[in-house]
This record gives C-alpha cells, sequence and structure tokens, in this order.
C-alpha cells in the first residue's frame, strides 16, 4: 500500500491570523483538503489521462480523530510543526461542505519561526495532505471515463481513505494540479499487482 500525497492551493490559503489588537499572531491556518474539486491530470500522455475528485465522504471526523496527522515543513517529518495525534495535540482542524481546514500555532522553534516568516511573505502558500487506499478502497472507488478533446479521460472519485498520515506547508502547491511522483500518483489506480490493470 503506497502513501498518496496530493497538494493544493486557491481554496483558502494559508495565512497568519492577526489578534484582535490587529498584531500578527503564530497562528497558522490554511484550506488543506478540497472536496468535489476534479483534479489536473495525475498521469496521461497522448490519448488517455486520469483525474481525480476527493469526495466528502472520503474525510469524515471519524477519520481526523482516528489518524496520528502531522503538520510538517517540506513534507519531512524531521520539521514537525504541530500533531494531532487520535484526536488530540495541538493541531486543530474542521471539516465543512468545501473541505478541511487546519490551524496551529507555530511552535517557538526554528522551523516554527521560518514556517511564520514564509507563510507571511506569502512564499509558502499551499498545503499538501498525504492518505493511504486499501487495495479494496481503490478496486471499489466509482470511475467514469469520457472523452475530451479527443483524449480518454477516466475520473476516479475518492469516496473513502484508510488513513490520514500528514499535512505540509508547500511552496509548490499543485491542487487541482498535482506535482507528485508517477508512481505515487497512478499506483493505487493502476493496480499493485503484476499483470493487474486495476481500471
Amino acid at each position: 500500500m503506497s502513501i498518496i500525497r496530493r497538494e493544493i492551493s486557491g481554496h483558502g490559503p494559508l495565512r497568519v491570523r492577526e489578534n484582535a489588537d490587529g498584531s500578527a499572531s503564530r497562528t497558522i491556518e490554511g484550506r488543506v483538503i478540497v472536496f468535489n474539486r476534479e483534479s489536473e491530470p495525475l498521469w496521461g500522455d497522448d490519448k488517455e489521462e486520469i483525474r481525480e475528485i476527493i469526495l466528502p465522504s472520503a474525510v469524515t471526523r471519524e477519520l481526523l480523530d482516528r489518524s496520528d496527522i502531522k503538520m510538517t515543513l517540506f513534507h519531512d517529518n524531521h520539521r514537525l510543526l504541530a500533531r494531532s495525534k487520535r484526536g488530540k495535540g495541538n493541531l486543530g482542524y474542521e471539516i465543512d461542505d468545501e473541505g478541511v481546514t487546519a490551524t496551529f500555532e507555530a511552535p517557538a522553534t526554528p522551523d516554527g519561526d521560518t514556517a511564520l516568516e514564509l507563510v507571511r511573505s506569502g512564499v509558502l502558500d499551499g498545503c499538501s495532505f498525504a492518505f493511504t487506499l486499501t487495495r479494496e478502497m481503490a478496486k471499489g472507488m466509482e470511475r467514469t471515463v469520457e472523452e475530451r478533446d479527443g483524449k480518454k479521460v477516466t475520473l476516479m472519485k475518492v469516496g473513502e481513505i484508510e488513513e490520514l498520515f500528514d499535512f505540509t506547508l508547500t511552496g509548490d502547491p499543485a491542487y487541482p494540479q498535482t506535482s507528485v511522483g508517477l508512481r505515487e500518483a497512478v499506483n493505487p489506480y493502476l493496480g499493485t499487482e503484476e499483470g493487474e490493470d486495476g481500471l
């Protein structure tokens, strides 16, 4: 089973909250998962491509509360900024019709200071999330196929996620586009056993 990463931007960008008196705080918040938005191609060539949509059913309060989610800098678990371990910790999250928003107080560490400065300056303006699917979940996903401009487009609707692993501050946000590697992005959809088509 592979960990899949998706990077997002443009849907409630990262920001540092202001205090009631107008001064800057150390609280960073941003949209980390978006629902019902079609991705840019996760894989493709001249004839076909694969895109996905994260459905609201895929991310529930129960899933968030039972996952061990680390908020990191640049997908580096050694650059830990906050954590929610089975619903407890200093990483907050809220779900609404649009997706999931995360909030945390940047720690008084070099990485916390770096995160604050880069978010304030706009250098970091997006988030990423990492998750896993079981083989059964991948096989059970709703798939639709259509022709677009002479190309076969397969749309994968992710309606269930096994576990969430991290939310990450990133300077290269890409959802609805993605910058994830081909193997990481496509593996759950094209099959993981030799000879298995998966679609």
